[in-house]
């Protein structure tokens, strides 16, 4: 039985269906669809489709960023193809693939992470072709004070793996042509005295010897692999380590679960003067005492605090109206535009500052008051 015929039968069968109104008669109708009618619709992934899933299922993951708050803060961080963009979140890599989908695979990102890895189980749900993770960079947060004081350093860097395997082979083929000349005369005095106890225990020992050599094989070849792959991780950290300190970044994005404060006055250091920048907290307070920093440490101009607002809407003929329930909050953005720091005015006491920004009569007055 189909869904139609289930809905036609339910209609027959209503004894109040025909007694009410022409919009009542399309929301029983449509209510009733909805119930016994499943249409799955396959759509290619995008920013607003995940959001608004994380948004719903699982706000918690993304911390509590709403879709109409992620729009703003690529808005405000001018994020377009061709830039270099520094990106530190915590929100499961949704906003690294707002990122990456805005600039649709030309320019540069950086992302900072904390702990041993960075997340991207939203990142890899946007399905992007392998080229947009070419100009994909990490780089962990441990190391970025080491960074700005120029005592970053790396450990050696291992020797190309492939040098590795063949001095292991080389090695390894030495090792056993010696074992087999020194087993040579104890096997030859073996095989006299008892030959029939061999042939009997050749086959069981030929498969141990196989056996072993497949796991000693086995077991190289991870220790290839594992070393190949450190090698690759300290080759990628240097590259983007000689990006960070170029110190010309277009932009900056935090949206992070962690205090923005530290995490701003650290990583603005890297972005170039004139360029924006904008962190995404779920509470005001952060973002409040942030604000008071930057402008007592300078550096930046038009900062802003903002809180966006959203308010979903029914269009329908004749009776288009907002809905009444909405979201309480998105969260709060603080953003601003990078200017060259004035270290002689950051480095005078506050008093000194005061009387820079006095006007010249004011201060006259003061001095005679003294005088």
């Amino acid at each position: 039985v189909s869904s139609k015929e289930i809905v036609q039968q339910l209609i027959e069968n209503s004894t109040t269906f025909r007694d009410k109104t022409e919009f009542a008669q399309d929301k029983y109708i449509k209510k009733k669809k909805k119930k016994y009618e499943a249409v799955i619709t396959i759509v290619k992934p995008s920013t607003r489709i995940l959001s608004t899933m994380y948004y719903a299922r699982e706000p918690g993951k993304i911390n509590h960023l709403r879709y109409d708050t992620l729009a703003q803060m690529l808005t405000l961080g001018n994020v377009h193809a061709g830039n270099k963009m520094i990106v530190m979140e915590t929100c499961a890599g949704l906003v690294l693939g707002a990122v990456m989908e805005r600039m649709g695979g030309y320019g540069t990102i950086i992302q900072m992470y904390p702990g041993g890895g960075p997340v991207r189980a939203a990142t890899s749900c946007f399905g992007f072709p392998k080229h947009f993770f070419d100009n994909l960079h990490e780089f962990p947060l441990s190391k970025v004070e080491s960074l700005l004081s120029g005592t970053f350093s790396t450990e050696a860097l291992p020797s190309e793996p492939e040098g590795n395997a063949l001095a292991e082979e080389e090695s390894n083929g030495m090792s056993h042509e010696k074992q087999v000349t020194e087993e040579e005369p104890t096997t030859d005095a073996a095989m006299e005295v008892n030959q029939t106890e061999e042939q009997e225990t050749m086959d069981i020992s030929t498969k141990d010897v196989e056996f072993k050599e497949n796991k000693e094989k086995e077991m190289k070849e991870n220790v290839r692999e594992k070393q190949r792959k450190q090698w690759e991780r300290r080759k990628k950290l240097i590259e983007t380590a000689a990006l960070l300190r170029e110190r010309n970044s277009d932009g900056l994005i935090v949206a992070s679960k962690f205090h923005p404060t530290p995490l701003l006055l650290a990583l603005l250091e890297f972005v170039a003067p004139s360029r924006p920048f904008v962190a995404y907290c779920q509470y005001k307070e952060p973002l409040l005492e942030c604000y008071t920093r930057l402008r007592e440490r300078g550096g930046v101009v038009n900062l802003k605090l903002s809180e966006t607002w959203l308010r979903n809407y029914q269009v329908l003929p004749d009776r288009s109206h907002p809905k009444l329930t909405m979201s309480g909050g998105g969260g709060y953005l603080l953003s601003g535009i990078t200017v060259v720091l004035d270290k002689d005015r950051s480095d005078s006491s506050p008093s000194e500052a005061m009387k820079m920004e006095e006007p010249s009569s004011k201060r006259c007055k003061v001095q005679d008051l003294h005088c």
